[in-house]
């Protein structure tokens, strides 16, 4: 399993945790952040993935006002506060990904996601994921991006 891989799964873990449709309580940056490095160290996640894991939680975190909207908008028949979690995660951070690193394709961010799903989802996952994030793809990345 290469770097960026093992970060995606610890920050989807990590974002899983603190989902804030689902999460009862909200915690401050300073508290998010010891979190943070207790989850790193409890999984012992190398420290090659730390840095990209903590910019996928926390840009996510972050930006969820912005992401969720769009997620919404894509997912005919689907309000956000009805999708499994796991899913509202792998999407949220999978579309915070295309935004702002547009270095990595389009298209491995969209795999990754569908792995993800793999792993973590229900059989119905995979397909989900793919269909919302080839939906918002054009939405945020160009022809240009991608070469």
């Amino acid at each position: 399993m290469n770097a960026r891989h093992k970060a995606r799964e610890i920050a989807l873990q990590f974002l899983y945790r603190h989902d804030p449709i689902s999460e009862q309580k909200t915690s401050d940056d300073e508290e998010l952040a010891e979190e943070l490095t207790a989850h790193f160290v409890h999984f012992h996640v190398p420290p090659e993935s730390r840095q990209f894991a903590a910019e996928l939680i926390a840009g996510t975190l972050r930006e969820i006002s912005t992401l969720d909207p769009l997620l919404e908008q894509q997912a005919s028949n689907w309000k956000l506060n009805r999708m499994a979690t796991v899913d509202r995660c792998i999407l949220r951070m999978a579309v915070y990904e295309m935004k702002h690193f547009p270095e990595t394709p389009a298209s491995i961010i969209i795999n990754e996601a569908v792995e993800l799903a793999k792993e973590f989802g229900t059989a119905e996952t995979p397909a989900f994921v793919n269909g919302i994030l080839d939906a918002i793809k054009p939405k945020l990345r160009t022809v240009e991006n991608e070469a």
